[in-house]
């Protein structure tokens, strides 16, 4: 039996879930693959708590439900920052589930710099840190330093959550030249439009959207395309190795899109959904979009149902490759971080 120690930087929904996910799985971890895990540090907004023996997970979780801080633990730092403990604590994994911030990745981005210098594995949520710095922490890992004893950064939930966008590209279509990605990751431009198909304005279909809680704070991350767009980005740089900014993109959102258009389509026995594409061009670059486009009915992701996600690859010899996925909230971006720490201990 393995014993691996982990931190974990952000307490909302997913990083909460993931706790709960660890500890309904203790066994089922233990059995197939040898390994326990265990929590040492744990960060939130209002402080942190540390112990190198090992933080009580479940009395964490009580206290998240609960809305109050791990600084209350007896091992609490009320204000204690989450870079001093990703600093300071001693362990093999990060685990990154702070607030996505886009405008300059921070905490997340500096948190993970940290570990991935001292050493510790990286596992990510986050989308910020990879869209906007995604060639500098590669280089200081595994997917980018020449180095064997480079830690590992992976990041397969912030990319649709349990869906596996990132790994089919990296490990189902290896030696595959792949010449065309379509994807549909944002689950809440998938309701707002199959919503409108149905009769609803724009505006009654977001807010009824907002009241089933699957919506940015700020709507438009969703319905202007930057989630999606975002996600994009990770993609072309994680499994097409270009380069990729945002600024490399074209992204159009969703409220553009008519109920003519949307009842055409799904007349026809297709769909309009929100398509993030990557095309190679003749000089061997991407051409990468995201828009709203007409699905026919014969496209595999014109038969996405409500909350459902999918990617279609096409590649030279595996033909076309799809993927779709149907989640509950954030338990599929839970059940990513840990498929991708088992990889990472089973690699290792």
């Amino acid at each position: 039996m393995q014993t691996y120690r982990f931190i974990i930087i952000g307490l909302g929904n997913i990083g909460r879930n993931f706790l709960e996910t660890v500890l309904s799985r203790a066994d089922l971890l233990r059995q197939r693959y040898g390994i326990a895990l265990q929590l040492v540090g744990a960060s939130d907004s209002a402080g942190s708590a540390y112990h190198p023996q090992g933080l009580d997970m479940a009395r964490i979780i009580a206290l998240k439900r609960a809305r109050r801080s791990v600084a209350e633990l007896p091992q609490g730092r009320p204000g204690g920052s989450s870079i001093e403990l990703a600093q300071q604590a001693k362990a093999e994994f990060l685990i990154e589930a702070s607030p996505t911030n886009l405008k300059d990745g921070q905490p997340g981005l500096d948190i993970v710099r940290t570990a991935l210098r001292r050493g510790m594995h990286a596992v990510l949520a986050s989308k910020g840190p990879l869209v906007l710095a995604y060639q500098e922490l590669a280089a200081l890992s595994d997917l980018g330093s020449e180095s064997r004893q480079a830690p590992c950064l992976r990041f397969s939930g912030a990319v649709g959550g349990a869906l596996p966008t990132i790994n089919i590209g990296w490990r189902d279509l290896s030696g595959a030249r792949i010449s065309r990605v379509e994807m549909v990751v944002n689950g809440t431009t998938q309701v707002i439009l199959q919503l409108m198909a149905q009769g609803q304005s724009f505006d009654a279909a977001l807010a009824e959207a907002q009241q089933m809680g699957i919506v940015e704070p700020d709507p438009s991350l969703d319905v202007e395309g930057w989630d999606a767009a975002n996600k994009l980005v990770i993609l072309a740089n994680a499994v097409l190795r270009q380069a990729t900014t945002l600024s490399d993109l074209s992204v159009t959102g969703i409220r553009g899109v008519s109920q003519k258009q949307l009842q055409a389509a799904w007349t026809a026995g297709g769909r309009v959904s929100l398509v993030g594409l990557a095309e190679a061009q003749p000089d061997g670059a991407y051409r990468l979009n995201v828009a709203p486009t007409t699905l026919a009915a014969d496209h595999p992701l014109a038969r996405l149902g409500l909350g459902e996600m999918g990617i279609v690859y096409q590649s030279d010899i595996a033909g076309r490759t799809v993927a779709t996925s149907l989640e509950d909230g954030p338990i599929g971006t839970t059940a990513a971080m840990l498929r991708d720490l088992i990889e990472i201990v089973m690699r290792r």
